[in-house]
């Protein structure tokens, strides 16, 4: 796993690992965050994932509502 400090370098689909190097938030805060509701998560069997443009659309609308 690489640290991907920009959106270009990050893969379309992510992982809980991704989100916390790319947010930089610990490994428990990224578990609450793939957990959390409205928060745009899909399944690969058990895992949850998140795609890359789902993520900045999120990212967009909690700019708008603070």
């Amino acid at each position: 796993m690489r640290l991907c400090s920009s959106y270009e370098e990050l893969p379309d689909i992510l992982t809980a690992k991704d989100l916390q190097f790319y947010l930089r938030i610990s490994r428990s805060a990224a578990y609450e965050l793939l957990n959390s509701q409205g928060f745009p998560t899909f399944f690969i069997g058990k895992s949850k994932r998140v795609r890359k443009d789902s993520l900045v659309k999120w990212i967009k609308s909690k700019e708008k509502s603070v």
